[in-house]
């Protein structure tokens, strides 16, 4: 990778957060439909960089294709034990707030013209966030409640 291609990807990656920090703030996003955009995106992503493992036998970086782990001090005391009815959860999420957000990353991936590994770089900060804070979560109110971004964003 030549050294433009590399101020390209990091720019790409930028722009990325920025677009996405920006939009999330503004619509006051939760914690659950954040969550579930990244979890899709990433999912979709994988499954595309897994498709071209198996045609080239190429490998990659485990922080790009595995997910990040929670820190020692992300993770929950003690684990809370709380039933969340799914279906009523799924009722309540904006789809369509939802969707401006995957609208957002995937053209800004195709705009920045982000590899698969760029791509799921650039989005596993964000599912770590999303999964400590859920991890946390203990009632449906914090599922709703708006993701909390890092002020070093």
């Amino acid at each position: 990778m030549s050294e433009e291609d590399i101020e390209n990807a990091l720019q790409g990656m930028v722009t990325l957060q920025e677009r996405m920090v920006h939009l999330i703030q503004q619509l006051s996003m939760p914690l659950v439909e954040v969550s579930m955009v990244i979890s899709k995106q990433i999912s979709g992503l994988m499954k595309s960089l897994n498709e071209h493992i198996e045609l080239t036998n190429e490998t990659f970086p485990n922080n790009a294709t595995q997910a990040w782990s929670l820190t020692e001090d992300d993770t929950p005391e003690s684990p809370t034990q709380s039933s969340f009815e799914l279906e009523k959860v799924m009722s309540i999420v904006d789809e369509q707030r939802m969707d401006i957000l995957e609208t957002l990353i995937r053209v800004t991936l195709i705009e920045t013209d982000a590899t698969l590994v760029d791509a799921l770089l650039a989005l596993r900060p964000w599912e770590q966030i999303a999964r400590t804070q859920l991890s946390k979560a203990n009632g449906p109110g914090q599922l709703f409640s708006p993701i909390e971004i890092p002020e070093d964003w």
